[in-house]
C-alpha cells in the first residue's frame, strides 16, 4: 500500500497507472489524486461522456458495467478515463469482478477508484494490494500536518513563519480544505513570493485563541467549573463555532494524554512536546496538564466531548448550551452527579 501523494505525483508526471484504488477519508488528497489522474489522462479541457466515464456505487451498480466501460476503446484519443466513486458500496459479486480486472486491466484506460474503508481480505482489497495499486488517503497528523502548511505554502512560493504555521493549526486543526482556502487567501494577502507571518494568518483567519483554549483546558484540569465556563464564553464571544471549539479542546486534551505517555516513556521537556505532536514552546503548559489529569479524567473527558459533538450535530439544543454544559460536566468530579448534563 502506497500513500495516496504517489497518485497525486503519477498523476501530474502525466504517466498513470492503468488503475488506482484510493482510500482514506481525507477528500481533498482524494480530489487531488481525481484531479491529477484525469488530466493526465483526458486532458485538462476533457469533455465529460466522450472518453470519460462516471460511476457511483450502491443502486444495484455491477462490477461488469464499470469494467465494460473500462475496456471500451478509446475514441480519437489514446487513453480514456473512468472514475467509480464509492467502491465499497458495490456488492460483493460486483467487486470481484472488478477484482479480476485489476490483474489484466486495460492499457488505454485510467480507471479509478474510491472507498472511504476497503477490508484487507476482500477481493478487491487482496488483488488492489497484489497488483500495487492501493493508495491511502489517511487524515494528517502532527508533524506531517505541519509538513503538509508548509508544503503547501511553498507550493504557492512563500516562506511561512513557524508560529504562523501554528496559528493555522490552531485555528484549523486537521481540516485540510479549510487550511488549503486559508492558504490561498494568505498567499493573495502577502503578495507574490512574500513570507507568510503570524500577523498575516491573524489578519486573514478567524483565529481560536490559543491562549483561551488552554485556559479553559487548564481550568477543567483544576475543576475551576467559573473560569472554565468564562473561557468558553470568551471563545463564543470570538464567533467560534461550538463544533470547533469542541474540537479544539478534544485536540489539546488529546495532546495531555500523549504527553503523559511521552514522559512515562522518560521524554522530558521539549522531546515530550514534540512526541506528544506539540510545539517546543508548549512543553511546560503540557507537562503540568498531564500531571493533572488521570487516565480516568481523560477517559470521561472524551466520553463526555463526543456526547456533546453527537448533540452538537443531531439535537435542536443551541450549540453555546451544549458546549456550557459539555464544559460543566468536564468540571465535575468523579463521584459527582450528572444532573448538569440534563
Amino acid at each position: 500500500m502506497a500513500d495516496v501523494k504517489v497518485a497525486i505525483e503519477e498523476g501530474r508526471s502525466g504517466k498513470p497507472r492503468p488503475a488506482y484504488l484510493l482510500v482514506g477519508s481525507e477528500t481533498l488528497l482524494v480530489e487531488r489524486a481525481i484531479t491529477a489522474l484525469r488530466r493526465a489522462t483526458v486532458g485538462p479541457g476533457g469533455v465529460p461522456g466522450f472518453n470519460e466515464d462516471l460511476f457511483h456505487g450502491g443502486s444495484g451498480l455491477e462490477g461488469s458495467t464499470v469494467v465494460a466501460a473500462a475496456t471500451t476503446l478509446p475514441m480519437m484519443a489514446d487513453t480514456r478515463f473512468v472514475l467509480l466513486r464509492r467502491v465499497d458500496q458495490v456488492r460483493a459479486a460486483g467487486q470481484a469482478e472488478l477484482a479480476a480486472y485489476l490483474a489484466k486491466p486495460s492499457p488505454s484506460t485510467c480507471l479509478v477508484m474510491t472507498a472511504e474503508k476497503i477490508a484487507g481480505n476482500t477481493k478487491l482489497g487482496r488483488a488492489a494490494k497484489k497488483h500495487g495499486v492501493r493508495f491511502d488517503a489517511k487524515p494528517l497528523k502532527g508533524g506531517a500536518l505541519r509538513g503538509f502548511i508548509v508544503d503547501e505554502a511553498k507550493g504557492r512560493g512563500h516562506p511561512l513563519a513557524q508560529e504562523a504555521a501554528q496559528a493555522l493549526l490552531d485555528a484549523l486543526g486537521d481540516d485540510l480544505a479549510a487550511i488549503d482556502d486559508a492558504l490561498e487567501r494568505l498567499s493573495l494577502y502577502v503578495g507574490a513570493g512574500q513570507r507568510i507571518d503570524l500577523e498575516a494568518v491573524e489578519a486573514c483567519v478567524t483565529r481560536v485563541r490559543v491562549d483561551s483554549i488552554w485556559a479553559l483546558v487548564d481550568a477543567v484540569s483544576l475543576r475551576d467549573a467559573r473560569k472554565a465556563s468564562a473561557a468558553a464564553s470568551s471563545l463564543l464571544a470570538d464567533r467560534q463555532a461550538p463544533l470547533r471549539i469542541l474540537a479544539m479542546v478534544a485536540r489539546q486534551l488529546r495532546m495531555v494524554a500523549r504527553m503523559r505517555e511521552a514522559l512515562a516513556s522518560g521524554a522530558r521537556g521539549e522531546a515530550a512536546a514534540r512526541q506528544a505532536g506539540a510545539p517546543p514552546f508548549k512543553a511546560r503548559d503540557l507537562t503540568e496538564a498531564a500531571r493533572r489529569f488521570t487516565l480516568g479524567d481523560l477517559g470521561r473527558a472524551f466520553d463526555t466531548l463526543a456526547e456533546t459533538d453527537l448533540l452538537l450535530k443531531g439535537s435542536k439544543i443551541p450549540g453555546d448550551v451544549a458546549l456550557q454544559r459539555a464544559v460543566l460536566e468536564l468540571c465535575l468530579r468523579p463521584d459527582s452527579p450528572r444532573e448538569a448534563r440534563r
